[in-house]
């Protein structure tokens, strides 16, 4: 009994690692060889659209950078979001100062309450170009080539750009986890598009048409999902032919992380809201892709309780680790996070536990808001 019990495990153990392997070199590897191909110089008008809500500070330290950007024709348009701090003074401050800026107010309703997607819609709405950029107001532009790199993707059946937003460094452990997760998440959105199946973008960086927001009905499927005016717009209007990516370094967005478990704690609870909305396809995907994650190392730690043939089990492991430090390394440098290469063999293991716990949360939590 006890021999046809660890044969089972065993079993499982190496289909859970071939899983793994081909995620690594059929898909993942995709984004380590990815090479950018030079675009032609192409300055199509640009809106740029921010919701701001309660972002007084964020806005006086980086809208500037938005706003600056080295590119001969765009406007920002900056959504006011019911904020009760002084974001109203310091837009109008910024408006009698860049021409280019354009204010959208919303108003505190006594019994309407709306998420973000009411306040993107409203600025795609008053946005005067057809092509959209998006990002946060606690975001920074990582050069002022930031609108440049990501709208000359834009041409033949382009219509959407999936770019890239890392977090800022800051010291302690969280925020090395958060930029490990971000890191990970971009690393499969991005592969899976270069694999012709996109499923996702972030709104921290990310480009598409104004006629494409309005011919697929904007977030009219899923506007009572407080979270997804990013990624559940592209899970439903991404295809292998509209979508490309955007990695080169001038075209990323850095952003403000979290500075608490609570903070990050609530924000994935909130995301991972969308998720559930995600096409059946692209669920059983990253399901299949997670589970087999957990399962190789749930599994290696019975295996190894069992005192089962330690070289064995050892060489499995080796050879996972080996193709993530190979396909993983120079994904790292481009992502802008080449220092997380030594702590990454402890961060996949506690990443991989920390999202099955927040997602066996997620179950049972209802009430999930903006902000």
């Amino acid at each position: 009994m006890a021999d046809y019990l660890y044969f089972i495990i065993f079993v499982l153990f190496q289909i859970a690692f071939l899983v793994q392997l081909y995620f690594l070199l059929v898909i993942q590897k995709r984004l380590g060889n990815y090479k950018r191909t030079e675009k032609p110089d192409s300055t199509l008008p640009v809106s740029v659209i921010i919701c701001a809500r309660n972002e007084e500070k964020n806005l006086r330290n980086y809208l500037p950078f938005v706003l600056e950007q080295d590119y001969p024709d765009f406007e920002v348009v900056v959504v006011n979001d019911c904020s009760v701090d002084e974001s109203d003074l310091v837009l109008r401050d910024f408006s009698q100062q860049y021409k280019n800026l354009k204010v959208v107010t919303i108003n505190e309703h006594t019994r309407f309450k709306h998420g973000k997607k009411f306040a993107v819609t409203l600025g795609i709405k008053a946005a005067s170009n057809e092509h959209l950029i998006f990002t946060d107001a606690d975001c920074k532009p990582a050069s002022p080539n930031w609108i440049r790199r990501m709208q000359e993707n834009f041409g033949g059946a382009t219509e959407i750009v999936l770019g890239f937003s890392p977090y800022m460094v800051k010291k302690g452990f969280l925020n090395k986890l958060i930029r490990f997760e971000t890191f990970f998440t971009a690393l499969n959105y991005l592969s899976f598009s270069l694999a012709g199946k996109p499923y996702m973008g972030v709104g921290r960086n990310l480009a598409y048409t104004k006629s494409l927001f309005f011919r697929g009905k904007g977030f009219a499927s899923h506007m009572h999902i407080p979270s997804g005016d990013d990624d559940l717009f592209v899970n439903q209007n991404a295809t292998s032919l509209n979508t490309v990516i955007e990695i080169d370094l001038e075209s990323q967005v850095w952003s403000e992380p979290k500075t608490s478990f609570s903070s990050y704690f609530t924000q994935k609870i909130r995301h991972m809201g969308a998720g559930k909305a995600y096409k059946a396809s692209h669920k059983r995907m990253l399901s299949f892709q997670a589970g087999s994650a957990l399962a190789f190392y749930l599994l290696l730690g019975i295996l190894v309780l069992i005192n089962a043939q330690w070289y064995v089990i050892l060489s499995f492991f080796l050879i996972r680790f080996l193709v993530q430090i190979i396909i993983y390394t120079p994904v790292f440098k481009r992502l802008n996070c080449k220092d997380l290469i030594w702590w990454f063999p402890a961060l996949d293991l506690i990443y991989n536990f920390y999202i099955l716990v927040l997602s066996i949360i997620s179950l049972f939590k209802k009430k999930i808001k903006w902000k």
